[in-house]
């Protein structure tokens, strides 16, 4: 009961925080604004992306759009939460990580169904390091993405 309880309380979490973040930038910082937070390294705007990441999918017709970029991620991010609910045993790292990739995915679902678009905010720029520009879901499915492989990669009977 507690591990379901955990899991429920870290996917809200990574939910709350990018939906409040989300909302903050959508009435504070205006389109295409760029707000240098730490010098030309770090920069905070506003953009509504129609696709998925860096604006993959953006120029779809509309049906495939919404297979791709909605229902099946619905689904896929409905199921996982499922298997990771109901297994018995699970790494406490491993139900993190998988809390955060379901998170994420759900607070960009919810902007994509709100909004037709997800709203992106950050830009890293470390010298020939440049990022495309994501907000916190996208921070969250790549943390605990990253978190899956490391552990998959550490532990070579890991169940899922």
């Amino acid at each position: 009961m507690l591990k379901r309880i955990t899991i429920v309380f870290l996917v809200l979490l990574n939910i709350g925080c990018d939906q409040i973040s989300k909302e903050l930038v959508r009435k504070n910082v205006d389109s295409s604004e760029y707000i240098q937070v730490i010098g030309d390294n770090f920069i905070m705007t506003n953009v509504e992306n129609t696709g998925a990441m860096l604006g993959f999918g953006d120029n779809f017709p509309p049906i495939i759009k919404n297979v791709f970029l909605k229902a099946l991620p619905v689904l896929v991010l409905f199921i996982l939460l499922f298997r990771i609910l109901q297994k018995k045993q699970m790494n406490i790292w491993l139900i993190t990580a998988f809390a955060f990739v379901i998170g994420g995915g759900v607070g960009n679902l919810i902007d994509r169904i709100a909004y037709g678009s997800v709203t992106d905010f950050f830009q890293i720029k470390l010298g020939f390091f440049k990022t495309g520009i994501f907000n916190m879901a996208d921070v969250s499915v790549t943390l605990g993405a990253l978190l899956i492989l490391f552990l998959s990669l550490r532990y070579k009977k890991l169940e899922f």
